[in-house]
């Protein structure tokens, strides 16, 4: 998760390509600013973290979050007074969900 400012335009552009960088890596956005992506094993969560590491933007605030499958399982959702049934954690080698399109 993170907090990057976005008034100067310069900022904007440093805070989509971040953005970006995320979605590129295999992350999907919870929130605007909470992205989040399954890694399987504590070596798949340390080469991440390097890899956002070298991609940080020069201002702002970045926080990794680690959460094990058990934890991960018991968060609850609403939306819009409704709750979200837990979606399926996804399979490890899971490389083309067609389910989804």
């Amino acid at each position: 998760m993170f907090d990057l400012p976005v008034v100067a335009a310069r900022d904007r552009k440093q805070a989509a390509k971040f953005r970006k960088f995320l979605l590129d890596e295999g992350f999907e956005m919870s929130q605007f600013s909470v992205y989040v992506r399954f890694c399987g094993t504590r070596e798949h969560t340390e080469a991440y973290t390097r890899k956002i590491e070298t991609h940080l933007p020069q201002k702002g605030k970045v926080s990794i979050l680690f959460f094990t499958d058990k934890q991960f399982s018991n968060i609850i959702t609403f939306f819009k007074k409704n709750k979200q049934n837990r979606e399926k954690n996804p399979d490890q080698y899971l490389l083309f969900d067609m389910d989804n399109y």
